[in-house]
């Protein structure tokens, strides 16, 4: 048997270790000059923590970056100079807190994503030198940053991206909120309204368990580790739960309807074969509103702005004897409380024209005439600008209607811009009125008008004003 005995082959100890990516980066280096106008380098910093784990730096990643970037001036990242950090790795360490290792560890994370190379001496220790006069390295070894001003473009297009995923992580954030308000909206008056009111929403009780069981189940907080995937899964599961009460509601709203419309026909002696018509104040289909927890509104104010003859939406159908006839037969309370506001004789355009513009900045804008829910919804989001909660307005709700509810908010809006006894506290001031609503001393209609009154007084002395200095420059 022979024995074979290979020389002994030292291999190379110390050093880093080459590979295409370091050669890249040193090239990088040797070609650099210097950074755009305009541009420095906390700029580039910026967007690195802006991107952050977007363009896979973490936060320890960007700490260290950030403490680096702190050594260089802005003469290092000019043309024919090179960022290079000289200082030791065992006073980067002392500094940092962390050991030796970690901040190697963390400059080669840096490395990988394209931040950080190194410029080595022979024995790779760090040291170098600048110009007392001028500031500028002479010479060093160490950390070198330029290879983050190639990542310039790159960083913004990270950033771009992350924005939009941000955004869309947010308009779905909200869109569940909202939907959990409606939820919640919805099972809170079923669950006020059960075996207390005819004109409140009720559902069974066993509907009602399975119904606040469900909303439990999606009810989860919403953290911001959670993905836009199963944020999404989320508002689906939203979607579909208020779908099943909105049609619960929608089935609701036309029995009642139905059931009102019978007892018309009944009182006035119609023939019980019309009894599944629809009333001519009806022909549409009543949608369920998003905006309220309380019952539906009365058939006034339902009309468009754009109609030409800006009827007043009376309770009555066709002249002052049917309105007489009609009020007479409403004996209920809620509607004698509705009634003794006149809220009955306001139109939509009156609403529209004392209005604030922070008001009709929340109509929605649909290609179709202006209706009542338009400014429910409008003055239902008004509610947390003027501190009015959702207590409040529920209960203006159940005692004047919706779209009674929303005057008061826009008549509430216009005291608390007034220049002269202004509302401080509008939320105050907004249950004051329904408060004076149930005691028959609040006049909607009377206060409509009066602010119609004083816009249009303003308006003429204006336009007597603009007349007289038109004479005195001779103008005709």
């Amino acid at each position: 048997m022979q024995t074979h005995i290979f020389p002994d082959m030292n291999t190379p100890g110390g050093g880093r270790i080459a590979s295409p990516k370091l050669r890249q980066s040193i090239e990088q280096c040797e070609d650099f000059a210097g950074l755009e106008e305009n541009v420095n380098r906390y700029d580039l910093l910026l967007l690195v923590k802006r991107a952050g784990k977007a363009a896979g730096f973490s936060p320890r990643m960007i700490a260290l970056l950030d403490y680096y970037m702190s050594f260089t001036r802005d003469i290092d990242w000019e043309e024919g100079s090179r960022p290079i950090v000289y200082q030791s790795l065992a006073k980067t360490a002392l500094d940092m807190g962390v050991s030796e290792r970690q901040i190697q560890i963390l400059e080669k994370q840096l490395f990988e994503v394209g931040a950080l190379t190194w410029h080595d001496s022979g024995n790779h220790r760090r040291y170098g030198q600048r110009c007392d006069e001028t500031g500028q390295i002479l010479f060093a070894y160490g950390a070198e940053l330029t290879p983050l001003a190639y990542l310039k473009a790159e960083l913004q297009d990270k950033l771009h991206e992350k924005q939009l995923y941000d955004k869309a992580w947010m308009e779905t954030k909200r869109q569940i909120s909202y939907y959990r308000r409606q939820i919640r909206a919805i099972l809170l008056e079923a669950e006020s309204g059960a075996g207390e009111s005819d004109e409140g929403f009720t559902l069974d009780e066993a509907e009602l368990i399975d119904f606040c069981g469900r909303y439990e189940q999606i009810a989860v907080s919403i953290r911001t580790y959670m993905d836009l995937i199963a944020l999404r899964e989320l508002l689906d599961k939203h979607k579909h739960l208020y779908e099943m009460l909105s049609a619960k509601v929608a089935e609701y709203d036309q029995k009642a309807l139905k059931c009102a419309n019978n007892t018309k026909l009944s009182e006035k002696d119609s023939s019980k074969d019309d009894s599944n018509d629809v009333h001519y104040k009806y022909t549409n289909k009543k949608q369920l509103n998003k905006l309220s927890t309380s019952r539906t509104s009365p058939s006034f104010l339902q009309e468009g702005v754009a109609e030409p003859s800006q009827r007043q939406f009376d309770i009555g159908a066709k002249g002052e004897g049917s309105k007489r006839n009609e009020r007479e037969e409403e004996s209920s309370d809620d509607q004698s409380t509705i009634l003794s506001t006149g809220l009955q004789h306001i139109t939509l355009k009156q609403l529209l024209n004392i209005s604030s513009d922070r008001l009709k900045a929340q109509l929605p804008v649909e290609p179709r005439p202006m209706n009542a829910s338009d400014f429910v919804e409008a003055a239902y989001r008004l509610n947390r600008t003027l501190g009015i909660s959702q207590n409040s307005w529920g209960h203006a709700c159940m005692t004047l209607s919706r779209i009674g509810a929303a005057v008061c908010v826009i008549l509430t809006d216009q005291a608390n811009l007034r220049e002269e006894n202004r509302a401080m506290k509008p939320g105050a001031y907004f249950n004051t009125m329904v408060n004076r609503a149930k005691s028959g001393d609040l006049k909607l209609h009377k206060s409509v008008m009066g602010m119609i009154r004083r816009a249009n007084g303003i308006e003429l002395n204006d336009n007597l004003d603009k007349k007289a200095e038109t004479r005195g420059q001779g103008g005709y």
